[in-house]
């Protein structure tokens, strides 16, 4: 034991770790003075989780349903915590570790360090590749637009694939071990799509590194590997019981569960599966030349809000157009400068020039299962990341993989391989340390790579133009937009030809520059084998070429202007004069529209108000449906938004200023309706609210017929039902009515698993859905006190869950650091 934690073992270590704090603290600088990262999602996201953190910080409980979104839906898939889940207790630790983004930087390069060491790379290699991967261009793009969650699920999947070839080629214990903690901060992250793409690659790993074993006939160590393996998964997976659990039943009632109306944005839903519409899902899909951006990061011009110098055509053309200086400047600072096919782009996936070089050559110098997998599972990213573009492909899995259909923006398995491009290279590095291949054996492979992508960026600096036209989907129009501004449509094509140049120039800059590190690190391992330079001098200075080279590109999308200070922050979601007009209402729960933003992608609203809009990945199918069928089409029926209590709209006045008008007709929180009409589907009860008065009719679909039975309607003008007590996950009402009756609340309707407890006096009582999203209850004559409380199963039971898998899980990990051990003993 002594042996195994001795300080000469543990304290290079502990100098890399102190090494990866110090770079992510040096890059994200400002918040060692107390500034945060101004993150759009972030924002997003504190707006949609306002009502149910308010909850909790009064009460101690957290809520699993709020209002403030979409007219209501799940809490738990916005905020909440899971108290008996220790590898969330683990991953809400390791994130206050350093203020955040340096946090999220600190946990990359330590996962990926950890994996280059098991593969052997020794600590300096794996203390360069882990920053080249902590520190890729998009990984920061990302954190800069607030997508923490998948930048999580991206900087702990190095470790997931530790822990699997840690079990394979040296012990399969610790290898489940390290397996089972980092798949269960892997799932912490609660990225279900970068998790799935990980999981396919390691399957294939798997089985490659299983097919020697089987050969040679160790079946007995293969099956302690599997078992190992498939226990360490089992226990991280439970250790998420209640989040998946949680997660799985929400999509399916989402656009990504199967819809029930025959047509749905004028396609026939019955022709294709569950899962998000083909069009959507690949509504993002990398272009096949895009994947130059890997090499060249402005090969496609960097983001669709990009800015240019003032030495820039487009500046010229601006400053002899007769503006001046200053106004040309502001243009110029924010321009449509990505020209393929994406809706928005904030930045290109650029692996490292010096990782691309060293990736191709690896290709060549590597040898074994693990270049093999690595090589056939960034062919496979590739082409999943092409999506539409690569339609012959895609669209297979999509019909008939499993689960591949459930994922939008393909794109991001880029993300993925960005890590086994950085893997590649560093095991090429370590190739050349050990001296297994000779420099004889080296030269042809050393000058291919370099022919292959020296030459390609040296030909797209020289002529750009001769392979594109650099011209982008949006230009026709945005040429329309500059010419309708300055009153003259050639000066509008002007600009955009002006454009179109600087796309090209941004092309040959960064082709010469990608050409200048290729060269330089080809010039440094042809000095290093032919003992012109030491390995003490070679790993510093390839060490200090990547930080130049990743920071360089890094500092183009997250830099110290994207950091605010904490008083600039709270005020994004400051009120304004018109939220604070309606927070005067005393009512505890009623609904607002918001179209001064737009409606399903803000969640600004949700920060004060209970919102009929929001911003989320998944919205409930129906409440989608009725949006986009009634809501938001022209001429809509009134009684729609009536009858979800939408009591007002936010909207902006001629002078741009937001203001806030009253609807007096909204329907309230219950209501009894005269009479009410079963049609036999989805269709059918669509189609009746176009002429529906709600406030007299309810309609139901046959499904809940039986609940129905020998009521007969006979309102009263007495009759009441009033709401006495809200909260989030609780609701009561007191109704008063002559006659038995069918009661219409203004709540939308969620029942997978009976979640909602509603009862009538406390006995309970069945919940019938109405009005396509909305609930109602048969009431008994008399008066009565109505409950509804939201107590959803997969939390009762996943807890249990949660705890005996997080119980598992540490004697897992002692167990294999007690065998360690005595191995060492």
């Amino acid at each position: 034991m002594k042996n195994l934690f001795s300080w000469q073992r543990i304290w290079p270590h502990l100098v890399a770790v102190v090494g990866f704090m110090f770079l992510s603290l040096m890059y994200a600088f400002p918040v060692l003075e107390g500034k945060k990262l101004n993150q759009h999602d972030d924002v997003q996201a504190k707006a949609a989780a306002r009502e149910v953190v308010t909850y909790h910080e009064k009460t101690g409980e957290w809520s699993n349903w709020t209002n403030s979104m979409f007219a209501g839906m799940p809490a738990y898939m916005i905020a909440g915590d899971y108290p008996t889940s220790i590898s969330t207790k683990i991953g809400q630790a390791v994130n206050k570790i350093l203020p955040a983004p340096a946090n999220y930087f600190l946990i990359g390069c330590v996962s990926a360090y950890i994996l280059f060491l098991v593969a052997g790379a020794g600590i300096w290699l794996s203390a360069l590749g882990a920053i080249s991967f902590g520190f890729a261009a998009w990984n920061l793009v990302s954190l800069e637009a607030g997508h923490v969650s998948k930048m999580l699920a991206i900087y702990y999947a190095p470790g997931v694939l530790a822990g699997v070839i840690l079990a394979f080629r040296k012990n399969w214990l610790a290898g489940a071990a390290v397996t089972a903690i980092f798949l269960s901060l892997e799932l912490y992250a609660n990225h279900v799509q970068i998790t799935y793409y990980l999981g396919i690659g390691i399957i294939i790993l798997v089985i490659i590194e299983s097919l020697p074993l089987i050969k040679s006939g160790e079946i007995k160590k293969l099956s302690f590997i599997i078992i190992g393996l498939a226990f360490s998964a089992a226990v991280a997976v439970g250790t998420h019981t209640t989040r998946l659990w949680n997660g799985y039943d929400y999509s399916n009632e989402t656009i990504r569960g199967k819809p029930e109306l025959s047509v749905s944005n004028g396609v026939k839903t019955d022709e294709k599966q569950s899962g998000l519409d083909k069009e959507y899902a690949f509504s993002y899909s990398y272009g096949i030349g895009e994947t130059l951006t890997l090499l060249i990061p402005n090969a496609y011009g960097g983001s669709n809000g990009a800015s240019l110098s003032n030495t820039s055509e487009t500046y010229k053309v601006l400053v002899n157009r007769g503006l001046d200086a200053a106004t040309a400047s502001s243009v110029v600072q924010s321009l449509p400068l990505y020209w393929g096919d994406q809706p928005i782009v904030s930045g290109p996936v650029y692996a490292g020039a010096i990782i691309f070089f060293l990736f191709i050559l690896g290709l060549f110098i590597v040898k074994g299962p693990i270049k093999n997998w690595i090589a056939g599972a960034v062919v496979l990213y590739l082409f999943w990341s092409w999506g539409k573009n690569f339609a012959t492909f895609n669209y297979l899995f999509y019909d008939y993989f499993p689960m591949f259909n459930k994922f939008r923006a393909i794109t991001m398995v880029l993300a993925l391989v960005q890590l086994l491009m950085v893997f590649l290279a560093v095991l090429a590095l370590h190739t050349l340390a050990q001296k297994k291949i000779s420099w004889k054996d080296l030269q042809r492979p050393l000058l291919i790579s370099l022919a292959i992508t020296g030459g390609i960026s040296l030909i797209l600096a020289l002529m750009p133009t001769l392979f594109f036209n650099f011209q982008g989907l949006s230009d026709q129009q945005l040429a329309e937009n500059f010419g309708q501004q300055a009153n003259d449509k050639a000066f509008g094509q002007q600009i955009v030809n002006a454009i179109v140049q600087d796309r090209a120039g941004l092309m040959r800059t960064d082709a010469f520059r990608s050409l200048f590190f290729i060269v330089v690190t080809a010039g440094l391992i042809w000095m290093w084998m032919r003992d012109k330079i030491k390995t003490a001098l070679l790993y510093p200075i390839l060490l200090l070429l990547m930080i130049f080279d990743m920071f360089g590109i890094d500092k183009r999308y997250l830099n110290n202007a994207d950091f605010v200070s904490k008083s600039a922050s709270q005020a994004a979601l400051a009120p304004s004069p018109a939220d604070e007009r309606i927070m005067a209402d005393p009512d505890p729960d009623y609904k607002v529209l918001d179209v001064s933003r737009s409606t399903f992608n803000s969640a600004d609203a949700s920060y004060y108000h209970k919102s009929l809009g929001g911003y989320h990945g998944a919205k409930l199918r129906r409440y989608q449906e009725l949006f986009e069928h009634q809501i938001a089409k022209q001429n809509a029926n009134p009684g729609i938004l009536n009858m979800l209590n939408t009591k007002y709209i936010l909207s902006v006045d001629q002078q741009g200023q937001q203001v806030a008008q009253p609807n007096p007709d909204a329907f309230g929180h219950a209501w009894f309706v005269s009479n009410y009409k079963l049609v036999p589907n989805a269709d059918a009860e669509m189609a009746a609210l176009d002429s529906l008065k709600p406030r007299e009719t309810a309609v139901i679909d046959q499904r809940f017929a039986d609940k129905l039975t020998g009521l007969k309607l006979a309102t009263d003008s007495t009759d009441k039902i009033s709401l006495i007590t809200y909260k989030p996950n609780e609701l009561i009402y007191e109704s008063n009515a002559k006659n038995e009756g069918l009661a219409v609340f203004s709540e939308i309707y969620y029942n997978v698993r009976n979640e909602w407890k509603v009862t009538i006096d406390g006995k309970p009582a069945d919940m019938i859905r109405a009005n396509y999203v909305l609930r109602a209850l048969r009431v008994p004559a008399g008066k009565h006190t109505i409950q509804f409380r939201f107590e959803p199963v997969s939390i009762a039971v996943g807890n249990k869950i949660d705890l005996v898998s997080s119980l598992l899980l540490i004697a897992l990990v002692v167990g294999a650091v007690v065998v360690e051990v005595k191995k060492k003993s």
